[in-house]
């Protein structure tokens, strides 16, 4: 099935592409979701008609990405602190959501957690690398340096003698 994309799809294309997808793909996930449009007459007419327009908009938002690509670049690393315990290891995972809060509060720099990934979990004591992906196209990355806000003393004698009081 052809179908016009409205908008950026990641493997697929770009807004204003002609793609061809299966039928069920189409159906259950691009239509429904308004990422996309059944490529008939009237829609190639329109997509014509509405491609400048289009381009446009797309080479608007390269700009800002790449802006606040800048950004993130001059702000170098963004640091963490957080509970742990004596072997270095993190009482719970930090998130892409309190990552991008983080960034969002220490730089000032808003980003979509959906568009952060890590290379390893943030569960330990440590420096790690995150992948920001503004655009299919913008793409930074920045350190992040997590250290011990307090370190906790890991027993297993107190876990117990707290279960028999």
């Amino acid at each position: 099935m052809q179908v016009i994309l409205k908008k950026d799809v990641q493997n697929l294309g770009e807004a204003g592409d002609i793609v061809n997808v299966k039928d069920g793909y189409a159906r259950n996930f691009l239509l429904p979701q308004s990422v996309a449009e059944i490529a008939t007459e009237g829609a190639l007419k329109n997509r014509e008609n509405n491609l400048a327009r289009i381009k446009a908009k797309q080479e608007k938002l390269h700009q800002e990405a790449l802006a606040t690509a800048e950004k993130i670049e001059k702000f170098a690393k963004l640091e963490l602190s957080a509970k742990a315990g004596e072997s270095g290891k993190l009482f719970g995972t930090i998130t892409t959501k309190k990552l991008t809060e983080e960034l969002l509060a220490q730089a000032g720099i808003e980003v979509d957690r959906k568009n952060v990934s890590l290379n390893a979990p943030i569960n330990k004591i440590g420096e790690y690398t995150m992948l920001i992906k503004l655009t299919s196209k913008v793409k930074c990355e920045l350190a992040v340096v997590v250290t011990a806000s307090e370190i906790l003393k890991e027993s297993v004698e107190e876990v117990e003698t707290t279960e028999e009081a």
